[in-house]
């Protein structure tokens, strides 16, 4: 490890982190419980989450599914509609999935080992650590961005973050001052790092560890962690067709081997019969992660009946409207021009 010389002992560090957390953990809350289930599901849901952001569809979700069983007997549409709002829909097919999981292999309990939480569908060593630490005493430090950024000032080291081997070295870094209470260790570096140790102007003579931080002993915090470029977004464009009549419009679900798995969506396509009832089209330009979307959605007024009902018997597409949609789950600028859609159609 660069900069570190492993004597002496660095384990006052991490006492001092659970000294400042004892007085200034944040009053959560998920903290109130150590059930591993809604663990998990907080875990799950702040991965792309601010806590400010995410608390109420948090509370939404387990209010709504309060145990494994619950969840793992709902109907993955209701799961992905209780996490609406959210984005990033995989997270909620993976927790449904590793719902009926924990019910099949686990007789319904939830695992207490690192190895066993590991085995979940879409948990990761991150939430595996959490979930096995906070609730079980596990002693596996929960690796996250929070630990890039604090470790990586501490002992001012200039290990890529983006690198695959991030995880691995970091961890090995983390144990070096890592208590004998790792839960509340974990829980620590999560509160120290959104709310002192920040990205962007960190509150430096408020952190706890600031005597311990060579980054700050030596001016330079803004040069860490160090990250490689990232990756270029890709464009990618989409074409949508809104067809609608008296209120009833069009639709199908997505599959999921692509981006927006599993919610629902405007016809890709219409036929040549359809063409004539094209009454204008919006383009709207959207972000993800790695991706650049230029979406055009075509408005398709269809007059004709008869014309309606083959392309719906042609094409197997489902048919709701404006109230009904609200209890399925779009993309968000698809839901954006449906929203658009009903203010208009309120005044027809």
């Amino acid at each position: 490890m660069k900069n570190i010389n492993k004597e002496p002992d660095f384990k006052h560090i991490g006492n001092k982190l659970l000294s400042w957390y004892e007085k200034n953990a944040r009053d959560l809350p998920f903290r109130q419980t150590k059930d591993p289930y809604k663990i998990w599901i907080c875990e799950i849901v702040f991965q792309q989450t601010r806590i400010s952001q995410g608390l109420g569809h948090y509370n939404n979700f387990v209010a709504r599914f309060p145990d494994v069983k619950t969840l793992a007997e709902a109907e993955e549409d209701e799961v992905i509609l209780y996490w609406k709002g959210l984005g990033y829909y995989s997270r909620a097919i993976n927790i449904h999935k590793a719902a009926q999981q924990i019910m099949t292999d686990y007789h319904g309990k939830f695992p207490h080992e690192y190895e066993e939480i590991l085995k979940l569908k879409g948990v990761g060593k991150y939430t595996a650590a959490a979930v096995s630490s906070i609730c079980f005493n596990g002693k596996m430090p929960a690796v996250d961005g929070n630990f890039y950024r604090v470790l990586s000032r501490v002992f001012a080291d200039g290990f890529d973050i983006s690198n695959s081997r991030a995880f691995n070295y970091f961890s090995e870094l983390a144990h070096l001052i890592l208590p004998d209470q790792v839960g509340d260790f974990n829980q620590a570096m999560m509160d120290l790092g959104s709310e002192i140790c920040k990205p962007k102007n960190p509150l430096c003579r408020e952190c706890p560890l600031n005597e311990d931080c060579l980054a700050f002993s030596m001016k330079k915090v803004s040069e860490f962690p160090v990250k490689a470029k990232k990756m270029k977004a890709k464009d990618l464009e989409l074409k949508y067709y809104f067809v609608h009549r008296n209120g009833q419009f069009l639709i199908q679900q997505r599959k999921d081997d692509f981006i927006w798995k599993k919610l629902f969506e405007f016809p890709p396509e219409i036929s040549d019969a359809l063409v004539p009832f094209v009454v204008g089209v919006k383009t709207v330009s959207h972000k993800l992660t790695h991706k650049n979307l230029s979406i055009e959605i075509y408005n398709v007024e269809v007059l004709s009946e008869e014309v309606w009902n083959h392309f719906i018997a042609e094409n197997s597409y489902l048919t709701t409207d404006v109230e009904s949609s609200h209890e399925k789950s779009f993309p968000k600028p698809l839901e954006t021009y449906i929203r658009n859609y009903e203010e208009a159609y309120r005044f027809l």
